[in-house]
């Protein structure tokens, strides 16, 4: 492959930071390299950053008849850096460069598990936001006993008006669809009780506005009924949202944790874990974060999926795989004409259809 050829739109092409993560380059390149194979070579891999490291990563695999390329980028936005300081300052990260490849349209999508509010913030500005949306909103998944469950927001909007929650939910409702293969998503907004008059205002606003929509809304779900699926799409703030996922991160740790212990009591007991550890490993597996790879930054002229810091290579595999399907499946597209049907229909009548 000649690292140097141009960027043309031959097929489609997802630049990746590779210079982002804890475990960079390496972890960033063996996922490339994972996903280009796993998906027969149909796509091409635009790596972004440091040309020398990048080269000497690669070298460790065999390449050859794998699409990529590599733009050279000299600086990278650490996970320490402040967001907005590091984007004006580093004008030549990863992140920078990756997305005005995006801006440009020599790239489809762009991939990163560098520091997450820079991407955030430098996919909101650069590529600005979609036709009717207020605020970008960041997804996260949780397994479920009917699936996986998304919820947005979180952690892009801590500081959330009504409508911007309306939005999530308007722009969850497509993504399920799409997505998860749902033909009308259940749409639950998390409260602290399962009754209309429960929560604080904002929540009690947000329900009349998707009571009064063409979402499938449920009404409010409380925190246990996310685990068990009651809604395929949880509305919640930001700051509501971020909890709850950083929570949900420790509970395999935890579990492992668990069971461990419990081996260790005795030769009866390490017998019995060893007899369960392909089941405990398959129920485990719901909960690993590699399985989902990145979440998607919802709202945006573009494509930007965002993973966790220690992204391993299995999960960089599926950040880049979750982007080509986004872009096959058009899921922007899909957004952006749902939230402006949802502009055109009168106040006092349903607000949103999808």
């Amino acid at each position: 492959m000649d690292e140097t050829s141009t960027l043309g739109k031959k097929r489609i092409r997802i630049s990746l930071d590779a210079m982002g993560g804890d475990f960079a380059p390496h972890n960033e390149i063996k996922g490339a390299v994972e996903a280009l194979r796993e998906a027969n070579n149909r796509f091409e891999v635009v790596f972004i950053g440091k040309q020398d490291k990048i080269k000497q990563a690669l070298s460790e695999y065999d390449t050859e008849e794998l699409n990529y390329s590599i733009v050279n980028a000299t600086q990278v936005i650490g996970m320490e850096d402040s967001p907005v300081s590091a984007l004006r300052e580093k004008k030549d990260s990863t992140i920078a460069v990756g997305l005005d490849l995006h801006k440009e349209r020599k790239v489809d999508a762009f991939v990163s598990a560098g520091n997450t509010g820079a991407v955030v913030s430098a996919s909101t500005l650069v590529l600005g936001r979609l036709q009717s949306v207020s605020r970008p909103t960041i997804g996260a998944f949780f397994p479920s006993e009917q699936g996986v469950t998304l919820l947005l927001d979180a952690g892009a909007v801590t500081d959330c008006k009504p409508h911007f929650l309306h939005e999530f939910a308007v722009m969850g409702s497509i993504y399920a669809q799409l997505m998860f293969h749902r033909e009308n998503p259940k749409i639950g907004l998390l409260n602290i009780g399962e009754e209309e008059s429960k929560g604080d205002e904002l929540t009690k606003a947000v329900y009349k506005l998707l009571d009064n929509s063409n979402l499938n809304f449920i009404g409010n779900i409380e925190g246990r009924d996310v685990l068990r699926g009651k809604a395929d799409v949880v509305i919640c703030d930001g700051f509501t949202g971020n909890v709850l996922l950083k929570f949900g991160e420790s509970v395999i740790g935890v579990l492992k944790s668990k069971f461990k212990m419990y081996a260790e009591r005795g030769i009866l007991e390490k017998l019995w874990m060893g007899m369960m550890r392909g089941t405990l490993r398959k129920i485990l597996k719901e909960f690993d974060y590699e399985e989902y790879g990145g979440v998607p930054l919802l709202g945006i002229k573009g494509i930007t999926i965002i993973g966790h810091g220690g992204s391993t290579p299995k999960a960089i595999k599926n950040m880049i795989l979750k982007a080509e399907e986004m872009i096959i499946k058009k899921v922007n597209e899909r957004i952006e004409s749902a939230m402006e049907s949802m502009q055109t229909v009168p106040a006092s009548g349903i607000s949103s259809t999808v």
